[in-house]
């Protein structure tokens, strides 16, 4: 579980193709607060991903097909940052939404317009994903906490402040690129729940 909290980035060094995947190498400066860290839980980008191995300051992960075929990882390249978040430990405070790095999908930027010193981001959702939205309730974007402040067909923005974009990617992204997204986990418990109800 993580709560979308970003203080750490990586960038891509390296990328080694495999016939089911491709192992990703990030640099970072991320301190890892587990002794045992190798099998840990990392969400990159939002993504939950497996620490394969660590050498100094170079974090190895494997990322199926499965894994790029959802997310925007299939077109990953050198020198990306990725957004990088620990799990939640116990005892930990929550500042922003439980998150499980399952990724749902990815949405396009369609413009970014500035607002004072914010910046107001306006991204293109799949159809069949639309309906789990919700005006003012939370979304993951790139593995940030983030809320939904206006939903328009298959559009919504997201209002970014300046202390979160000075410590994620957002503040790279550009018009047409993609951003890995989890719809919140209670909307889809919701929705599923009264699918159910219709059924009976």
């Amino acid at each position: 579980m993580f709560n979308g909290i970003i203080y750490n980035v990586g960038k891509v060094i390296r990328i080694d193709k495999r016939s089911k995947g491709i192992n990703l190498f990030l640099k970072s400066n991320l301190k890892l607060y587990k002794k045992k860290t190798i099998g840990m839980s990392i969400s990159c980008d939002g993504v939950c991903l497996t620490l394969i191995s660590k050498k100094k300051n170079i974090l190895e992960f494997f990322l199926s097909n499965e894994t790029l075929i959802r997310s925007k990882f299939n077109t990953i390249r050198i020198g990306d940052k990725i957004n990088l978040e620990q799990p939640l430990r116990k005892g930990q405070d929550i500042s922003g939404h439980i998150c499980q790095g399952h990724v749902d999908t990815t949405a396009k930027l369609m413009n970014i317009k500035k607002s004072d010193k914010a910046l107001i981001f306006t991204f293109k959702i799949m159809n069949k994903f639309e309906i789990y939205l919700v005006e003012k309730a939370s979304i993951l974007i790139n593995g940030i906490s983030l809320t939904i402040s206006n939903i328009h067909k298959n559009t919504f923005k997201i209002w970014v402040i300046p202390h979160t974009l000075k410590l994620t990617n957002l503040s790279n992204l550009k018009i047409n690129d993609f951003v890995n997204i989890e719809i919140d986990i209670l909307s889809k418990y919701v929705k599923k729940f009264l699918n159910a109800k219709k059924k009976i």
